[in-house]
């Protein structure tokens, strides 16, 4: 009776265990808890939304960033709440459009790269060899190659444009994210499930994209948040440099460089376009480095 009695209390105390620890978690879920811990990251994230919002509403809000007004460097007031420039635009309604156009040029330009660095990463990780040689030895070459100076030769070529800044920031973005791909994919095929999938006769193609790309998704993830505040702050390199945007277009590089000469008479026009760049690149640095910590399996 004794033994039966101590196996129905070890039965009975392996259950409340199991109800003690309670229903499993997913990866993502688990990783959503440990972001909302972190309260920098949260600020961020609604840093972010709050200039996404800003960048998809704000234009039907503000009046148009070329108007013309009769006030010329007025400070702010309750009809221009950021004041006016030399020009008597709209300081507000300028900032809002350079938002939306760092905006605009940060999230295409990261997806192109993203694009084409995730090709020739798991191209270069899946096949070694000459293959892998050929391509990084062309990726350490890029790399050597200033952004700035290859910027100033496609100007010289296309001139400026919104398309040529995109294609400037993106031709030498994407030379890191085939980096982090690659080291991703040469890690993950010689695991066992890639050659049981091998085994199998599944096709390379699906092996490296159904099966070895989503364990590559944890670094993926968070280079492409920094590399969206990396492409926002590079755009605004090149517009301070005159080498960017036209300067009929409204962007917060441009805005700085234009209202640098003017700080001591008129710093409210390079406090607002600065502090907003500021901003933009510290919320979305705020993401990545909340997501490379919720995302760090080996604290899970």
């Amino acid at each position: 009776m004794s033994d039966l009695g101590s196996a129905l209390e070890v039965e009975v105390g392996l259950e409340r265990s199991l109800l003690d620890v309670g229903p499993t978690r997913s990866l993502l879920s688990d990783a959503w808890r440990r972001f909302r811990r972190n309260r920098l990251a949260l600020f961020g994230l609604v840093l972010v939304i709050f200039l996404l919002l800003v960048a998809i509403f704000g234009p039907f809000l503000v009046s148009d960033p070329s108007e013309l007004h009769t006030s010329f460097k007025e400070p702010p007031t309750n009809q221009f709440p950021f004041g006016t420039d030399e020009l008597g635009r709209d300081v507000l309604a300028r900032v809002v459009y350079g938002i939306r156009l760092s905006m605009f040029i940060g999230v295409t330009t990261t997806a192109i790269e993203t694009i084409f660095g995730v090709m020739v990463g798991a191209v270069a990780g899946w096949f070694g060899k000459w293959t892998d040689t050929v391509l990084m030895r062309f990726v350490d070459i890029m790399l050597g190659i200033p952004y700035i100076l290859f910027a100033f030769a496609l100007i010289a070529v296309y001139g400026k444009g919104v398309s040529t800044v995109i294609f400037a920031l993106a031709i030498t973005a994407w030379l890191g994210t085939a980096r982090v791909v690659r080291a991703g994919f040469l890690q993950a095929r010689e695991l066992e499930y890639v050659d049981a999938a091998r085994v199998l006769g599944v096709s390379p193609l699906r092996i490296m994209w159904r099966h070895i790309l989503p364990n590559v998704f944890q670094p993926l993830v968070i280079y492409i948040a920094v590399g969206v505040g990396a492409a926002v702050l590079g755009e605004a390199a090149l517009s301070f440099l005159g080498v960017g945007v036209p300067p009929d277009k409204a962007s917060l590089g441009g805005m700085i460089e234009q209202s640098s000469s003017l700080f001591s008479e008129a710093p409210h026009l390079l406090f607002f376009p600065a502090f907003s760049l500021v901003l933009t690149v510290l919320g979305f640095l705020l993401v990545g480095d909340g997501l490379r910590d919720a995302l760090d399996v080996k604290d899970l």
